[in-house]
């Protein structure tokens, strides 16, 4: 059972995480764009990913993830878990930004430009090397 939970917590992790590095990347285009059509579009988009994909997938992550955990309580005694932890808990603040983010451009809000969200795009970047590595190398 417990490698049929890891499979689909994997997957979700998949999915999540092609919304987290698509989500700021449309913020990027929003922020460039200059005609209302542009900017209605782009809202609705990241609305629908955000709602649609990002978040159940997120949801079904950190389901997965404290089922697998309930399964194999031990894990928690590892070093390598209580960072991975960590990460995935920033993974989730990100989450929320974007969220939030994802509002104030919807009510017309937006005071950052297309260049601070090519940044803000990498955070998830060093997240993923971080959790890998973790979770590959156990190294503590």
């Amino acid at each position: 059972m417990y490698l049929w939970i890891k499979a689909f917590h994997i997957m979700a992790v998949v999915t999540w995480f092609a919304g987290l590095f698509y989500l700021p990347r449309l913020f990027v285009y929003h922020a460039m764009s200059e005609d209302q059509i542009s900017r209605d579009r782009f809202t609705v988009m990241e609305r629908k990913l955000y709602r649609g994909i990002m978040t159940p997938s997120m949801l079904v992550t950190v389901g997965l993830g404290i089922w697998m955990l309930m399964l194999a309580p031990h894990w928690l005694q590892q070093g390598w878990l209580h960072a991975k932890l960590t990460l995935v808990v920033l993974l989730v603040i990100y989450h929320f930004i974007c969220g939030a983010q994802l509002k104030r451009f919807a009510s017309g809000n937006n005071q950052r430009s297309h260049v601070f969200y090519r940044w803000f795009n990498e955070a998830p970047v060093l997240v993923l090397v971080g959790v890998v590595l973790l979770v590959v190398l156990k190294p503590f």
